[in-house]
């Protein structure tokens, strides 16, 4: 990151960690990060997409799953370990894996994006079942995190709320869907993007909001 704060800027960053496009959009957040976070911080706001899920996976819904896994695949080139379809009984709880980036926001605010696209890739990627605590610290300790000290703060009863403020804000901001960024500075606040798309489309309203 370059360049020192812009008083009031701030760029908050609405996504969830088992969002696929979230996931394609993952070089191109970090992309802004690196860019402009020096002069409006970037934080993370986990969306909940689908927190709180108890059904397992039937074959449609991992049919419709696929198909956007394919769609971001071929759009952005990413990663995705496609052998995921083959385990039956998964449950796509999306709640674990939100809770765990904001323990890690709660213990080392700097490690937030790294660690949430440390989970991203477990399960994108590497096909890591992401929904339980052990693989979820598991990562954390693997991001310089310990795993002790993750667990505890992830099991408090202040993160649980403080996920679901989380899944509260989103809301509030009007986002209806992931990835988003959001810039907001003392005027108000005002979409960047809802939904993917390349860096290089991205950079030029940043730029003239940095100006502004």
């Amino acid at each position: 990151m370059s360049g020192t704060p812009t008083a009031g800027k701030r760029i908050l960053y609405v996504a969830d960690p088992m969002c696929s496009w979230c996931w394609g959009f993952a070089p191109v957040i970090a992309a802004i990060d690196e860019t402009f976070g020096g002069e409006a911080p970037l934080k993370l706001v986990v969306g909940g997409l689908r927190p709180g899920e108890t059904r397992a996976m039937d074959a449609k819904s991992k049919a419709y799953v696929r198909h956007h896994w394919e769609q971001v695949h071929e759009s952005t080139g990413q990663a995705f370990a496609f052998d995921f379809f083959d385990r039956d009984g998964f449950v796509y709880d999306t709640e674990p894996a939100c809770r765990a980036a904001v323990a890690v926001r709660n213990l080392a605010p700097s490690a937030t994006l790294g660690y949430f696209q440390a989970v991203q890739r477990a399960f994108y990627a590497e096909g890591r079942d992401v929904t339980g605590e052990g693989t979820l610290a598991a990562i954390a300790e693997e991001s310089g995190v310990a795993r002790d000290l993750f667990e505890e703060v992830f099991r408090a009863p202040e993160i649980v709320a403080a996920t679901r403020e989380d899944f509260r804000l989103a809301q509030a901001l009007g986002v209806t869907g992931f990835p988003a960024v959001v810039v907001a500075d003392d005027d108000g606040y005002a979409y960047l993007t809802i939904g993917y798309q390349p860096f290089d489309a991205l950079r030029p309203p940043l730029e003239a909001w940095m100006r502004a």
